[in-house]
């Protein structure tokens, strides 16, 4: 799963989740990645800081912060103190993704067929995800039909356990 940082035409940052470079590019060239501000289809990539998983690799300054948190040293404020919030905020948030993809139907590319038959009580109601096209979404609000636009794909509900 790719997050790449994200900007529109007016200027709104925001972020996306895809499955590879590849796929934004892909979904972009189709104008299928939309601003969840403004609905803006014109989008870049930002620059973003990149996230390390460097779980084997041991620095002299991962040593260091291992001292510190082993008490032979405190650090007040800084990263090492805001690192446990932070993994809260992933926490949570993965949390909720967990249960958006649980509670939800993934219809796909047939969204807005979908949200019009349940808007019309011609399907069964429920909660339903998937893609629809910036003018789909314009058009399903202009018929009284509730949508939220998220950023990017959601990842599987596999890829989440």
């Amino acid at each position: 799963m790719k997050v790449l940082d994200l900007q529109c035409r007016h200027g709104h940052r925001f972020e996306g989740w895809f499955a590879s470079v590849d796929d934004f590019e892909s979904q972009l060239s189709r104008k299928l990645v939309g601003c969840p501000i403004c609905a803006a289809t014109e989008v870049s990539r930002v620059p973003s800081a990149p996230r390390l998983n460097l779980s084997g690799a041991t620095s002299s300054a991962e040593r260091e912060a291992q001292r510190r948190r082993a008490g032979e040293g405190t650090v007040e404020g800084g990263a090492e103190a805001a690192a446990p919030r932070l993994r809260e905020l992933e926490a949570q948030a993965m949390r909720a993704l967990r249960e958006l993809i649980d509670k939800t139907e993934n219809v796909g590319d047939r969204f807005a067929e979908e949200a019009r038959r349940i808007h019309y009580d011609e399907a069964p109601a429920r909660n339903i995800r998937g893609v629809a096209t910036p003018e789909d979404a314009r058009s399903l609000v202009e018929e009284g039909i509730d949508v939220m636009a998220l950023p990017g794909a959601l990842p599987s509900k596999e890829s989440l356990q």
